[in-house]
This record gives structure tokens, C-alpha cells and sequence, in this order.
């Protein structure tokens, strides 16, 4: 599935779940680096908005569907994708890693939250190795000499793949600053994910989930901070569509 953002354009990819991890894994066995992003309307609209952004995504590796509105896009432009929201990403990635035998390093959120989760992957994972747990402070900038500094800290504790906490645009911008810096490297870009896992913050339940109101549950409970995020993403959404019947036009006259 392609999106049109400007002259750019955003490969997400259509493999399944099931290829996504077998290719993820032959890449961290390869020591070949790669940089994940998990794309959904948030995305598209900061996409739109910011330069830097934008240049980050172009440079992952690969892009997967964080949101149900990407997946339902790519089946109107006739290129499915499958959903793999970062959150959902971070168990089977830990469990690959355990069987890998491939240290892991977090980046992000809080201490607190950070030793929670690890708790929680490692009593999950016995094998799992955490190598690193690195929480910047307020303020932190991807493209600073402390953002390079952070980096080189979990290459050097052994660390072969970083899951990054920071939320949009910045764990996509310290990502590309990590495969340039690190490249033998894997980063997966996850949000929120380990807040979810520390309890610090509440996932929509699986229900909610799964006829895909989660945006809904998220608003209600914080409406003065994701009103106007959501509305934005309501704007963009026909844009979007349009496009994607576009794209499935075309490709029936090719």
C-alpha cells in the first residue's frame, strides 16, 4: 500500500504478521539493522505537517498498520495490509529476541515505567536479556549530541535491537539517527506500549478493539487533549480515500 503525502510517498508493507516476524528475526540474526514504523492517521496528519517527520519515515526500513483506518484504506486501494499496531508488537518481538539470544534496549517513557515492563517481558520471556533501560529527560531532542550519546549507551551495553518509547514524531526521528549511527541495529518504533504493559496507562479493552472504536475509548477518557487530533484525522480521512480509489484504478489498467 502506498500513501501520497506531498511529492513523497509511504510504502506500508502487505506482508502478514507471520512473514513481518520471520523477516524481522532474519534481520537481527543477519546483524543487518533495520528500523520499523507502525503508520496510522495521527501519523498521516503530522506526515503532512512536518518535513523531518516525513524524512524520517522514508528512511525506515520497513512501515506496518498501527490503526484499523490504514487497513480499511489499503482494502479500498486493493493492496491489503494486515494490522500490527506497535503495542502488539512488543511481545512476539521479546520472544523472538529470547530465542535469538538478542540483548534488548528501551528508550523512552519513565524509569519507573520501564523497570515495570521489563518485569513484566522477562517473567514472560525467562530468557529475555534486557540490556538497557534509558528514560530522556523532558525536552529531549532526536537529533541532539545527547540523543547520539543515548544511542551509543545501548549499543555498548550489547544491546542488538532498541524498542522506542517516545511517542510520534520523535522515536521515528531517533530511529534513523540510530540506523545511521548504529546500522548493525534493529529499532521498532512502539508508543505507548510499554506504558500499557506497566499499567501506567489503560489499552482500550480487547472488545473495544476489536470493532475498532479504540479512538472513541481514548477520546472520551481525555477529550481536551485528542478532540482536535481526531478531527484532524477526520479531515484527512476522505482525502486519503480518494487516493486510495484512485490507486485501485489504476492498477486495474495496468
Amino acid at each position: 500500500m502506498i500513501f501520497a503525502v506531498g511529492q513523497d510517498k509511504i510504502h506500508v508493507t502487505g506482508a502478514s504478521r507471520a512473514e513481518f516476524l520471520a523477516r524481522f528475526g532474519q534481520m537481527l540474526r543477519d546483524r543487518s539493522g533495520v528500523a520499523v514504523a507502525t503508520i496510522n492517521l495521527d501519523h498521516l496528519v503530522k506526515l503532512h505537517e512536518d518535513p523531518q517527520f516525513r524524512a524520517a519515515y522514508g528512511a525506515h526500513d520497513v512501515i506496518v498498520a498501527d490503526g484499523n483506518p490504514i487497513v480499511w484504506l489499503s482494502r479500498l486501494a486493493g493492496r491489503p495490509v494486515a494490522l500490527m499496531p506497535g503495542s502488539d508488537l512488543i511481545d512476539p518481538v521479546c520472544a523472538l529476541a529470547a530465542e535469538l539470544g538478542v540483548a534488548v534496549a528501551f528508550i523512552g517513557s519513565t524509569q519507573p515505567v520501564l523497570d515495570k515492563a521489563a518485569a513484566h517481558l522477562q517473567s514472560r520471556h525467562p530468557k529475555l536479556k534486557i540490556a538497557a533501560r534509558l528514560a530522556p529527560p523532558m525536552g529531549f531532542d532526536p537529533d541532539s549530541p545527547q540523543a547520539a550519546a543515548l544511542l551509543r549507551q545501548a549499543q555498548a551495553s550489547g544491546a542488538q535491537l532498541c524498542l522506542l518509547a517516545l511517542g510520534a514524531p520523535k522515536q521515528e526521528r531517533l530511529a534513523i539517527v540510530g540506523r545511521r549511527l548504529c546500522p548493525q541495529m534493529g529499532f521498532l518504533s512502539i508508543g505507548a506500549g510499554l506504558d500499557f504493559l506497566a499499567g501506567t496507562q489503560k489499552r482500550a479493552p480487547r472488545l473495544v478493539r476489536l470493532f475498532a472504536m479504540e479512538w472513541l475509548w481514548r477520546m472520551l477518557g481525555n477529550p481536551r487533549r485528542l478532540a482536535w487530533r481526531y478531527l484532524k484525522c477526520a479531515i484527512i480521512l476522505p482525502r486519503h480515500a480518494l487516493n486510495a480509489l484512485l490507486f485501485r484504478r489504476a492498477d486495474r489498467k495496468t
